[in-house]
């Protein structure tokens, strides 16, 4: 094939005088180097563990299933149990005692519970999937002025327990909206005059509810925050803290493993101008699933993830218009031979990217499981279309109308891929009907990738401005509906906080898949979450992403 011209100045086969003139966006440098490739994992020290677990376990297996146990304590302990974790080693047993629990419900037995327990025990439903009426909060408000009553303003835990329980509300929910304004008012007011575990509890939660937070570092707040919570019980804190330290040395063996195939790919030298972004991107994924069975999904969802972190940078801040335009089409064609049309400097990427997927379709295909791979490789291909279409935009000056921008923008938000790559080794968690409901974009699913969209946009819009990128959504909302900056945010956060109301929703019995396929999903929102609420954490990832990659690798678990 002759030499291809891919922008009038860089040929296939030629040398060329003049390089084209690049987006370029210079981000910052991974913060971490090669640090993650030194860990050395020890077998024995992972099965030591895993044989030290067995005893607490046992003790809090009966615990749970306790018959003598009043139902107030032992939501308490399942809450415990909950929010360090560990609710996966004891599904069984928890789901028998809240369906039992659930059942029995009489909404006159709260008449004379207080506030702080009402809030444990609402949540507790909420997050195992039964949907406790909101209606016991009913008596902690006036009748006549419809307010919340004064004296609970006393009750800080009880403000808080309130506040947490608010985030689990459903559309229609207003009590509870109310009560997320209100609390959240009332806390900010107070939070500087309180001290000690109570102090950082209240920060903590305001900093981010726990329903929004990353799962694993949500754990390990609640051991060094409750430490009264955690020590109720011997066996709680004895089996939180060995399945830390366990789950620890199996996280940083795959942190190693991917970072040591990042290098092997040699990216850093190929692709240069790309956000070096391992721990972070291993981080993202560990966020949507943390539990051990789940090691080889996290590492082939690691790598897709990567992937995709160079493809979005080489259209946003690398290629030009007619190098996305090739490569695009390369992507759609999927096969070695459109390799002679791309540029030099994307060949190495294309060619990991065929091969990486090929292997993971021989391997799923001996399972019976390529459908999966399949769906993944679709997602990556439309993800490409997506880039293409928002580059065409910039390239031409357009501002998208906001329907328009939101149609492409929830490819483009990268949700589509990640979610359906978290899928591919999760074994036979993934039925044909899990895929299935998968495809047909069910409301849950759509809802995850608005926040995942919209979040992002909320943060990024004005790094994205100055680098003269026309398609973000807060641009969008201002130009269609002639509205003010702020407006437009506005409008923007309400809607991500429906969405939000629509997830909780999808997560509550009956649902139409088990709750393994939906976690991700709720979890994939959390990540969003955690890394554009206060900053673009993933460009810049010196604050939140920095301190949860400390936290869980560079420290040490709480032994």
């Amino acid at each position: 094939m002759a030499a291809v011209e891919a922008n009038g100045t860089l040929q296939a086969n030629t040398k060329t005088t003049t390089e084209p003139v690049r987006p370029l966006a210079n981000f910052p440098p991974s913060v971490w180097g090669d640090r993650f490739l030194s860990f050395s994992l020890d077998n024995k020290e992972l099965e030591g563990y895993a044989k030290a677990m067995e005893e607490p376990k046992e003790e809090l297996r009966r615990l749970i299933v306790d018959s003598t146990m009043d139902s107030n304590k032992k939501l308490s302990l399942i809450y415990s149990v909950h929010r360090l974790g560990l609710t996966y080693l004891f599904l069984q047993e928890i789901e028998a005692q809240l369906e039992k629990l659930f059942k029995e419900f009489n909404l006159q037995d709260y008449d004379e519970v207080d506030l702080y327990t009402t809030s444990i025990n609402f949540q507790v439903f909420r997050h195992l999937g039964h949907k406790l009426p909101c209606d016991v909060f009913n008596k902690f408000k006036d009748s006549t002025s419809g307010k919340f009553k004064e004296y609970i303003t006393n009750d800080v835990k009880g403000m808080l327990g309130l506040y947490e329980s608010a985030q689990l509300r459903v559309r229609g929910e207003s009590i509870l909206d109310e009560a997320s304004a209100f609390t959240e008012t009332k806390l900010k007011s107070v939070v500087n005059t309180l001290e000690g575990k109570l102090e950082e509890q209240v920060m903590q939660s305001l900093r981010r509810p726990f329903h929004q937070g990353m799962p694993m570092v949500e754990a390990r707040l609640y051991f060094s925050n409750y430490t009264e919570e955690c020590a109720t019980h011997a066996s709680l804190l004895k089996l939180a803290k060995l399945h830390f330290s366990y789950l620890e040395l199996q996280q940083k063996e795959e942190l190693r493993i991917v970072s040591q195939w990042w290098k092997d790919m040699e990216f850093q030298t190929s692709v240069p101008y790309i956000r070096d972004r391992v721990p972070e991107i291993y981080l993202w994924i560990l966020g949507l699933y943390f539990e051990p069975r789940y090691s080889l999904a996290r590492i082939i969802a690691t790598k897709i993830t990567l992937f995709l972190v160079v493809l979005d940078d080489t259209y946003d801040a690398y290629a030009t218009i007619e190098e996305i335009r090739l490569l695009t089409d390369a992507i759609n064609r999927w096969d070695i031979s459109a390799m002679e049309q791309i540029p030099e400097y994307i060949r190495p990427f294309y060619k990991i990217l065929l091969e990486e997927y090929a292997e993971l379709e021989k391997q799923l295909a001996k399972e019976g499981r390529e459908k999966s791979v399949i769906a993944s490789k679709q997602a990556f291909q439309d993800i490409a279309n997506g880039y293409l279409e928002e580059a065409e935009w910039t390239n031409s000056g357009y501002v998208a109308t906001f329907p328009e921008y939101m149609k492409n923008g929830l490819i483009t938000s990268a949700y589509n891929v990640i979610s359906k790559s978290a899928l591919v080794g999760m074994g036979e968690m993934v039925s044909e009907h899990a895929l299935a409901w998968y495809e047909s974009h069910p409301k849950t699913l759509q809802a995850s990738e608005l926040i995942s969209r919209l979040q992002d946009d909320v943060m990024t819009y004005q790094f994205e401005r100055e680098r003269g990128q026309s398609a973000t959504g807060v641009d969008s909302y201002i130009k269609t509906y002639g509205v003010s900056e702020k407006e437009a945010i506005d409008e923007l956060n309400k809607m991500i906080e429906n969405a939000w109301k629509d997830i909780n929703e999808g997560c509550l019995k009956p649902r139409e898949v088990s709750m393994d396929v939906l976690a991700p999903i709720l979890n994939l929102a959390r990540m969003i979450d955690v890394v554009y609420r206060y900053d673009d954490g993933f460009t810049f990832p010196g604050k939140t992403m920095k301190e949860y990659t400390t936290l869980l690798f560079v420290g040490s678990s709480p032994m």
